[in-house]
């Protein structure tokens, strides 16, 4: 794993802002979201296992969230971060869940963008693991190519091709093994609700309304579980919000750090 500052501290800044990709993407979906925030506090950003400046890196067997949550704590903790609001998006969101279950003291303030804490459905299992044989088969992302047109909405995808331009581009610069290991740890995740409703730290619950992936319900259900969470639903986004609607995101999530502050 690789942790890029996206935005260095001022002084007496705050807490810093740690901000967890989507599959199959990397760090670089946040950086219009990083550059809006409000504030001057640290904003940090990781590319989980094998994505973007990870690949090449060895990957955690067996696939697994929970390792990517180790690897992201170790990561902090070279970083010299005892503390931090964390947010992520996806499948960001369910490493974030995660790291509150392994490492809660480091957990500030919670940002869940787009995502769920629910497991996935047997179906959605098998697709998962369908595709994951397949770009480790054919070392190839065309596995997932079809998906770029369903994270975003569809308000994006009518008009601003730009931006769907720029999702295609990310995907196709992963590497297949990385889009694998993704897939087989995100089947493997657990329902980790009770994790959320147990926590009574500040949650910001984020989702675009156009979202079809993870949507609307899934993020109510996630508000209703958290006992301090906060709602915001992105008008005219998809799934993913924080490239489609940066500055409402980056609005909720610094919302979130003044609260984590407090």
């Amino acid at each position: 794993m690789t942790l890029h500052t996206l935005r260095p501290a001022a002084e007496g800044a705050g807490l810093p802002l740690v901000l967890l990709h989507a599959f199959p993407l990397d760090h670089r979906m946040w950086q219009d979201a990083a550059a809006r925030l409000p504030g001057a506090r640290a904003v940090l950003a990781i590319d989980l296992p094998g994505a973007g400046t990870s690949h090449g890196a060895v990957l955690p067997e067996p696939p697994s969230l929970e390792a990517a949550a180790a690897a992201l704590a170790r990561e902090l903790d070279a970083a010299g971060v005892p503390r931090a609001v964390v947010a992520g998006l996806s499948m960001g969101g369910y490493v974030a869940l995660a790291l509150l279950e392994r490492r809660p003291g480091l957990v500030a303030g919670l940002g869940l963008v787009d995502t769920k804490s629910s497991a996935d459905t047997p179906e959605a299992r098998a697709n998962r693991l369908r595709v994951a044989d397949e770009a480790e088969g054919d070392a190839s992302v065309a596995p997932v190519r079809p998906m770029v047109a369903t994270l975003v909405g569809e308000t994006t995808r009518s008009s601003r091709p730009d931006v769907l331009e720029r999702v295609a581009g990310w995907v196709e610069e992963q590497a297949p093994a990385s889009v694998a290991w993704a897939q087989r740890a995100m089947a493997a995740r657990p329902d980790r609700t009770d994790v959320l409703a147990a926590w009574d730290g500040p949650v910001a619950v984020v989702v675009g309304d156009e979202d079809t992936v993870t949507p609307v319900d899934a993020a109510r259900h996630m508000a209703d579980a958290a006992p301090q969470a906060q709602l915001v639903v992105v008008p005219r986004a998809g799934h993913l919000s924080a490239v489609e609607q940066p500055d409402a995101v980056a609005l909720a999530l610094g919302d979130l750090c003044q609260r984590a502050d407090a």
